[in-house]
């Protein structure tokens, strides 16, 4: 599976314990947030949950052993240094008492000694095991050195009692694991439309007019926004790009098509941020059929054109009070200038103005450029796009407060 070097990594260690199976729908939950998921087992924990499982979820192989791969002598090194953080869910008691005391006996442990990232941990055992004073003082060891332990709760547990010692929820554990990455979860009731990608007007049954855009701008929103927890609806045009994990997909082709699926969905939304490169411009006439020179020079030669739907222009007409909407203008030359021009004229809340032409903008894995208000102007340097996009938002927060 290919990976993409913007996405955060975490690496959950599982342990062997019964409430393993439920670290299966804490890896789904971190994916859902555009996270890359490694595993790391003990041996006893796959007698609860085996590796082909994770491996399944996360396309990712699962280590096990110290030396189950021979490209990684240092195993434990190379998984430390990869992930930016440590999740062990769950946390057996054996386990929380090496790690308090610098056991490292198995590829799980040598890794957490070896990591340098923040290490969260989410103990489940037995209640009596977890009042246990050695237990409690191996947690208090932890904490010390900056450990993040996520407490269990109380609950039925499997042993047949009820009291502290249940794993905690998978949406608490997801929500601290995404904070100790930086991600914010700040639009969990906010439902965002985005645009992405190119359009491509026909004029024959195999040319088309359309333009440079790969989309990726628009799917690193929507990435953005799920990581932030928002609802999102990514209508876009033709692109080689994955589908965004946790997005309602719409994909569309013209810009009539892509105007009809923003009107379908935009009653629901909170925010729109077209961000998709339409084409400004369509032939009159589209041939249903392949156009042959010699035989049709006279329509090849000259095509007449017609303007198409201006999207953002069309939102910004519709918009309720509540609703924010948000438009890309990219530009070769006076960003503040066309940009500001492009805010007024539209009535749009918010411009992102960015440079295009010269390796910048379309088909790049970076951008950058200026974000403009009535208000205000930010200046957003050079950064990845999923970045870039949560900096648009960080905006867009700051105009709905």
């Amino acid at each position: 599976m290919e990976t993409n070097s913007n996405q955060p990594t975490v690496l959950i260690g599982v342990t062997g314990c019964i409430a393993a199976y439920k670290t299966c729908e804490i890896v789904r939950q971190l994916q859902k947030a555009s996270v890359r998921v490694k595993v790391v087992m003990t041996q006893h924990a796959t007698e609860f949950v085996g590796p082909t499982t994770f491996r399944a979820l996360t396309h990712e192989p699962v280590a096990v052993d110290l030396f189950d791969e021979a490209g990684a002598p240092v195993h434990h090194v190379s998984l430390a240094q990869e992930c930016d953080v440590f999740l062990i869910a769950p946390c057996t008691a054996n386990v929380l008492a090496k790690l308090a005391n610098g056991v490292a006996d198995d590829l799980l442990t040598t890794t957490a000694v070896a990591c340098e990232a923040p290490i969260l941990v989410a103990p489940a055992m037995n209640v009596h095991m977890y009042e246990d004073a050695t237990t409690q003082e191996n947690l208090r060891m932890l904490k010390s050195r900056g450990v993040q332990v996520i407490e269990p709760k109380v609950g039925w547990l499997a042993c047949g009692e009820t009291g502290k010692g249940a794993l905690e929820s998978v949406e608490v554990i997801v929500a601290a694991t995404l904070n100790a990455l930086g991600l914010k979860r700040d639009m969990e009731d906010i439902s965002v439309l985005i645009t992405a990608g190119p359009t491509v007007e026909p004029i024959d049954a195999v040319r088309f007019i359309s333009n440079h855009s790969s989309g990726k701008m628009g799917y690193a929103l929507a990435k953005a926004a799920i990581q932030r927890g928002a609802q999102v609806t990514l209508v876009s045009g033709p692109v080689a790009l994955e589908p965004v994990d946790g997005a309602k997909m719409v994909y569309v082709k013209t810009a009539r098509e892509m105007l009809a699926a923003c009107e379908e969905n935009f009653e629901e939304a909170d925010v729109a941020i077209c961000s998709a490169a339409v084409a400004d411009m369509r032939p009159l006439h589209a041939s249903d059929r392949k156009l042959k020179k010699g035989s049709d020079d006279a329509q090849l030669s000259t095509i007449a054109l017609v303007e198409n739907p201006d999207i953002l222009a069309k939102l910004c007409v519709m918009k309720r009070e509540d609703q924010l909407v948000v438009g890309f203008a990219a530009e070769t030359d006076d960003l503040v200038e066309n940009g500001k021009a492009k805010l007024a004229r539209k009535h749009a809340d918010m411009i992102v103005a960015n440079k295009v032409g010269d390796g910048k903008g379309f088909g790049t894995d970076d951008n950058e450029g200026i974000l403009i208000t009535a208000n205000n102007l930010i200046e957003v340097p050079s950064m990845s796009k999923v970045r870039f996009a949560h900096a648009i938002f960080d905006a867009i927060n700051s105009l709905e407060a």
